[in-house]
């Protein structure tokens, strides 16, 4: 019954979305006419279809990606019609009020039809998601982009000048389609050939079976000192519901063995000293640690850094950037540089290397993407490696960080 509630409110929505088209045609040959609303209402037929198989469970058998394109097109040509209807309201309430001023005012024929300017400007805005977003799925999931940047950090030992560190986060695992473009990251990763690779958090998106596919891809990342990484909010399994607690316990015990057997150094909560040409460095892992309140402060850096007084490079890995202005620039002065990821830069904005970087993630979050500074303390917001939720990126893309250090 739900289902056809549903079915029947949808069906009413693109009813009124067609009216654009109606107008818009309303002077078109006839066959171009009719050719149009054949392609109008083949989405909703394709959408009301998909419904009724995946509710009768024909579509469980389906391949993952089969699955997610059919939802991520539909839902992004629902929410193109969205934008459509909602200038066709515009419209609709000026042609209302033209009624009522016709009514009082003369009292003679009523006479108002749709603006076709509204109708073409709805027409237009719905496009623009419609497009880029397919856009985004089709071109850019895998499309790794390098981002460079030379932090120049005070006092810093002369053995540790032009020290390399990539940095990648936010790999999502579960999410990705195709496993053969997703080497190409690791290439572009060993290319660089840093002396340390960093991995700041959400190996997975919810359990730890989803990244043993991709153990073989990310167990090929190379580093001269070592590959270190910390969890993310997804690592934790938080958003599952287990029939028990045991099973989440051997879902995390699974995501630390994975983290070993690709050869990365998980920190929780601790820190490792290296030598690097003699000099040592601390690198310093936290859990995750949020300033938002809707996600969990699992992190606690005083332990984590404790022990750490001695070497002269402290680096900290810290999944969510608003640890960053929370605790890290207040209480911990000795930290040079911290790394993070988790906003992915929403998978969508403008970015014009630069010049100009706008996301709707700003919004929401101080340091979003790329290199912040506050006095001598850095941070650096990774976009993140791969996607959740929405399959592709539009304007943001997956990146890899190399990041070289030089003395201030």
């Amino acid at each position: 019954m739900r289902l056809a509630i549903f079915a029947v409110l949808v069906l009413l929505f693109d009813l009124y979305a067609f009216q654009a088209i109606r107008t818009l045609a309303s002077g078109w040959p006839v066959l171009a006419r009719n050719i149009s609303y054949a392609l109008y209402w083949l989405i909703p037929l394709a959408f009301m279809s998909w419904l009724g198989l995946s509710a009768a469970d024909v579509t469980d058998g389906w391949p993952k990606a089969t699955t997610t394109l059919l939802r991520t097109f539909f839902f992004i040509a629902y929410v193109s019609k969205l934008l459509i209807a909602g200038i066709l309201l515009i419209d609709d309430l000026r042609r209302l009020s033209v009624l009522a001023y016709q009514y009082f005012s003369t009292g003679g024929e009523l006479q108002t039809g749709r603006s076709r300017f509204l109708t073409q400007l709805g027409l237009l805005l719905g496009a623009v998601p419609f497009v880029s977003l397919i856009y985004g799925v089709l071109r850019n999931p895998y499309r790794y982009r390098l981002f460079r940047e030379r932090v120049r950090v005070a006092q810093l030992p002369e053995a540790l000048e032009g020290l390399k560190i990539v940095q990648i986060s936010d790999i999502h695992s579960g999410s990705f389609l195709h496993k053969e473009p997703v080497r190409n990251a690791v290439d572009l990763i060993n290319a660089q050939e840093p002396d340390l690779v960093f991995f700041t958090g959400d190996l997975v998106n919810n359990k730890a079976d989803e990244a043993q596919p991709f153990v073989d891809v990310f167990d090929k990342i190379r580093a001269k000192h070592g590959v270190f990484s910390v969890l993310g909010n997804h690592d934790y399994g938080d958003y599952v519901r287990w029939e028990k607690e045991a099973d989440k316990l051997a879902n995390m015990e699974l995501l630390e063995d994975t983290h070993r057997r690709l050869g990365w150094q998980l920190l929780r909560n601790e820190h490792r000293s290296i030598q690097i040409n003699g000099e040592p460095v601390a690198i310093i892992g936290v859990e995750n640690y949020s300033a938002h309140p809707r996600f969990p402060k699992y992190g606690d850096l005083k332990q984590a850094s404790a022990g750490t007084e001695q070497a002269k490079l402290q680096l900290l890995l810290s999944h969510d950037p608003s640890h960053w202005e929370e605790e890290v620039v207040r209480e911990f002065k000795n930290i040079a540089l911290t790394f993070s990821g988790h906003t992915h830069g929403m998978q969508f904005g403008v970015e014009i290397p630069g010049w100009f970087k706008w996301s709707p993630i700003k919004y929401v979050y101080k340091q979003w993407a790329g290199l912040y500074q506050r006095e001598q303390q850095y941070l650096y917001v990774n976009r993140g490696l791969g996607y959740l939720g929405y399959p592709g990126r539009v304007g943001i893309l997956p990146e890899v960080t190399l990041i070289e250090l030089t003395k201030a």
